[in-house]
């Protein structure tokens, strides 16, 4: 795989300025629908409803707005079929499936300091 370098202005890809393009991104993608939707689709292609169905509590309306948010910042591949009733599948994109290591890696320290963390939480709360 090839990664493709930023050739944009540096203010561009700085994170600490409030009007750099990275900070937008980092903000799109930093929330917990869409890294699960990330995390779900992983290496296939599924449809809306499957999405919807595997994970738990979305509503549909913030599938279809994360999924439209994934497909702008092309993370998210969406293929519409020409068939009635209508058939819409989304896989990952190139830069999808290179977001998914670092979601995976996210997960795995998730697995690895859950109990930690919650023994902190409930330290904290008495």
């Amino acid at each position: 795989m090839v990664t493709k370098q930023f050739t944009g202005l540096p203010e561009d890809s700085d994170l600490r300025r409030a009007d750099s393009l990275a900070r937008e991104i980092f903000s799109d993608v930093a929330n917990k629908w869409a890294l699960l939707i990330i995390e779900t689709v992983a290496d296939r292609t599924l449809r809306f409803s499957e999405l919807r169905d595997e994970i738990d509590g979305i509503s549909h309306k913030m599938l279809t707005q994360n999924l439209r948010m994934l497909e702008r910042n092309g993370l998210v591949e969406r293929r519409v079929y020409p068939v009635v009733p209508p058939k819409v599948e989304y896989t990952l994109s190139e830069s999808g499936r290179a977001l998914r290591a670092t979601v995976d890696a996210m997960c795995e320290w998730t697995h690895l300091y859950i109990r930690h963390i919650d023994d902190a939480r409930r330290r904290f709360d008495e």
